[in-house]
């Protein structure tokens, strides 16, 4: 396949060994340590939380918070939470991982420099394996059969996300965002996500703010973590980091970097296409759910062909009981 995530042998794949990396939580600032390990075919993805002994699902519908990033929780226990995900939800999908545990010993996955990049770096140090032998499965794959739309606001300052049918394996999404008066400005990019236009394109884009808003966060007990180290801050006209941006539209490839993110949480690779125009966190949760809501917008496929209804599948409980 040369679609969202290469599966280029059939099978479902992992990590060759464990590897982890220590850094801070975006909005908690406190130290956190992840661990990314391999899993058992059909695991998906999968947190733990090593503090409290504590797993949570990599799944759209354990999202429980939205608020400048994705923040999963658990049914059984809502107050005990895992933030900030879609980065190396992000770098999984991009680099085709299906299985893996990511074990953390806090509330937040550490941001790092703000990007994917570095969870790329930590998966091409032990590089990846497909699952052989009898029961091993094969790679899953969800097609969108009928176009879902989700949408925030009316007329122009309209943000929303679509996912519509599309064309083979392929994944192709399109974005744009728009913010007046700054250094941001208007701006778009449109291209088929590959493990390759992953890793040259999105994988480096980094988190962003404006400086008007930091004070604001940091009072609401956010971005307390925040540093020109982690993330692009937009003062009007001027960016504050000392070295600049790492591309001209560096802003939103992060934000579609967020999207594949976000969207990994359909737990199995989308085959579609995708077009937001402003849309975050809330709006891509949304539009999965949105999907996943009517057993017509969308089929599940293993090893290119569509399932049967009684074949397991890895995503949430709320779209496997759909397929029932």
């Amino acid at each position: 396949m040369d679609g969202y995530i290469a599966l280029e042998t059939g099978r479902r794949r992992t990590l060759k060994a464990a590897i982890g990396c220590v850094g801070i939580g975006l909005h908690s600032g406190r130290r956190a340590q992840l661990m990314l390990r391999p899993a058992a075919p059909g695991t998906g993805i999968v947190f733990h939380r090593t503090d409290i002994g504590l797993e949570i699902p990599a799944s759209f519908d354990q999202v429980v918070d939205t608020r400048l990033c994705t923040a999963l929780g658990a049914t059984e226990a809502p107050q005990h939470r895992i933030g900030t995900v879609e980065h190396v939800m992000a770098a999984l999908a991009g680099c085709g991982v299906d299985d893996a545990v990511i074990e953390l010993d806090g509330p937040e996955v550490p941001i790092l420099d703000g990007s994917a990049a570095p969870f790329v770096f930590l998966i091409d140090c032990v590089g990846l394996s497909a699952h052989g032998g009898i029961g091993a499965g094969v790679a899953e794959a969800i097609e969108v059969l009928r176009p879902v739309r989700v949408q925030e606001g009316e007329g122009a300052n309209a943000a929303w996300a679509e996912l519509a049918p599309g064309s083979g394996d392929r994944f192709d999404a399109s974005l744009s965002i728009d913010f007046p008066n700054t250094a941001i400005g208007r701006q778009s990019v449109s291209l088929r996500v590959t493990p390759q236009t992953f890793r040259t394109g999105l994988a480096d884009a980094r988190t962003f703010t404006l400086a008007e808003d930091v004070a604001r966060l940091r009072a609401a007990g956010l971005a307390l973590g925040g540093s020109l180290a982690n993330a692009v801050v937009v003062d009007g006209p001027e960016i504050l980091n000392p070295g600049g941006l790492r591309r001209p539209d560096e802003f939103v490839r992060h934000k579609m970097l967020d999207v594949v993110g976000d969207l990994a949480l359909a737990g199995a690779p989308i085959r579609g296409r995708f077009t937001g125009h402003r849309s975050g966190h809330a709006l891509n949760n949304r539009l999965l759910r949105a999907l996943f809501a009517d057993r017509a917008n969308w089929r599940a496929l293993s090893g290119g062909a569509s399932l049967d209804g009684g074949a397991r599948m890895p995503f949430s409980a709320a779209a496997a009981a759909a397929v029932a």
